[in-house]
């Protein structure tokens, strides 16, 4: 029998960066600097850096990231805040934290984001912001909800979570709307041993206001001008980003590798796979394929020792928590569709040739059986 192949293999990524993290976590231990800090404040000026925004902040999460992003813009009750059913439940969670209204929009069939068609028919005068989700890595097609922002007057949230190191015509995602949020789980393409989010902006404003929100809404220690929140990164945290942040770019092209293989490898199966729409280049942190027999293909995967995921079997529109918006099973037939046929496969920058090959031979003995 084959050796397992595991959804996310988080200790093959360590045992090699190990000498580089230790060094780095002992400087911090060295310093006693474990709430924000210098390493921190090092990861905030080298990701702003590599994402082309004037200024980065380090949160304890991308959920707190995405929070104060919706503060910052100044969004609270009565408010609404248009975005996709079909995400990680933080996107909708922060528009419900300053007690707004997620309104939801239908994603489109070829990369599973929000169909940029249908936004502004969902505007109203209620309207605050537009939160987008570059979701499984792939960038949104940002330059016409751009112009659809612009013509409303209205600011664009990046969700960015999964989409480290993804491009939307040549440039990095993340710099391209009035603030963008990311998350450093450990799952992510670049992930913290532990929690961690970042906020990212050019409007300086935005950036002091977000610096006091993340500390108990103080400038001055003590003293506090307005109710904050505890959202430090940890300077453990930092000092471990900052170490995986040289590495994101090969672990980028070696997700592009497996997703290329993937490609080739199962072209021949009745699997629907995701595909790169012709302005981006997907940092591929999930690989998501489609198929109505799902359940049965997870099943025979597992089976066979091979991990895979679902995300995201129940749109946000459907679970029992947002019930109260009133949506019902048909609203968003695309979501709902994807919601039930979506599988995710290992994909990460340490899976081998013969692993992928294996992994390809399990779903064509499925279809053949």
């Amino acid at each position: 029998m084959s050796d397992p192949i595991p959804y996310l293999d988080l200790p093959a990524q360590l045992r090699r960066l190990r000498p580089e993290i230790d060094q780095a976590i002992a400087r911090t231990l060295d310093r006693c600097s474990f709430c924000l800090g210098p390493d921190t404040a090092q990861f905030e000026k080298d990701f702003a850096a590599y994402i082309g925004s004037q200024y980065a902040l380090g949160f304890n999460s991308g959920t707190s990231a995405l929070h104060v992003a919706m503060l910052l813009l100044n969004v609270g009750p009565g408010d609404e805040v248009i975005t996709t059913p079909y995400t990680f439940v933080a996107t909708s969670w922060a528009i419900s934290y300053v007690g707004a209204k997620p309104v939801y929009v239908d994603i489109e069939e070829g990369t599973m984001n929000l169909d940029v068609t249908l936004v502004e028919q969902a505007i109203t005068p209620r309207t605050k912001a537009i939160m987008p989700v570059h979701l499984y890595g792939h960038p949104f097609d940002l330059d016409p909800l751009l112009a659809i922002a612009k013509k409303h007057g209205l600011p664009v949230v990046e969700d960015a979570a999964q989409a480290h190191g993804a491009k939307y015509k040549g440039r990095i995602v993340g710099n391209f709307g009035d603030i963008s949020c990311f998350s450093f789980y450990p799952g992510k393409n670049l992930g913290a041993c532990g929690e961690g989010g970042g906020l990212l902006t050019d409007n300086p404003a935005f950036e002091k206001r977000a610096r006091a929100l993340r500390e108990h809404g103080s400038f001055v220690r003590y003293y506090h001008e307005e109710v904050g929140y505890n959202y430090r990164m940890e300077g453990l945290q930092g000092a471990v980003l900052g170490v995986k942040l040289k590495h994101l770019d090969h672990w980028i092209s070696e997700r592009r590798r497996v997703a290329r293989r993937y490609q080739e490898l199962l072209a021949d199966t009745p699997l629907q796979l995701p595909r790169e729409a012709a302005y981006a280049e997907s940092a591929w942190c999930l690989y998501v394929v489609r198929h109505p027999r799902r359940d049965a293909l997870k099943v025979a995967l597992e089976q066979a020792g091979i991990g895979c995921a679902l995300h995201y079997p129940l749109p946000l529109h459907l679970q029992k928590c947002y019930a109260g918006l009133g949506y019902q099973p048909g609203d968003f037939p695309v979501t709902e569709k994807a919601a039930q046929e979506c599988l995710s496969l290992p994909i990460y920058p340490e899976l081998t040739e013969a692993q992928l090959q294996q992994i390809a031979g399990v779903i064509k003995d499925f279809f053949r059986g």
